[in-house]
């Protein structure tokens, strides 16, 4: 399943994105999320079974605002 193919939550929990998800927005390697989730870029939770797991809000935050920075150097 993509990131936008998901639906929303029902329960009104925030929608959670796999690495692999917010990888492909970004247009990078899974690892390379990973990366920045240890370097504390981005926040990330982890579920029970050890696997992270990113707000889909934050992520797009953190698109919105390089995608700002980019814009502006131009």
């Amino acid at each position: 399943m993509t990131a936008t193919t998901q639906q929303p939550r029902q329960n009104g929990q925030e929608q959670l994105l796999t690495p692999g998800e917010v990888a492909a927005l970004f247009r990078v390697d899974p690892k390379t999320v990973t990366r920045w989730a240890t370097a504390g870029r981005i926040g990330s939770i982890r579920t029970p079974g050890g696997h992270r797991r990113f707000r889909e809000s934050e992520v797009r935050a953190l698109l919105a605002e390089l995608t700002n920075d980019v814009n502006r150097a131009i």
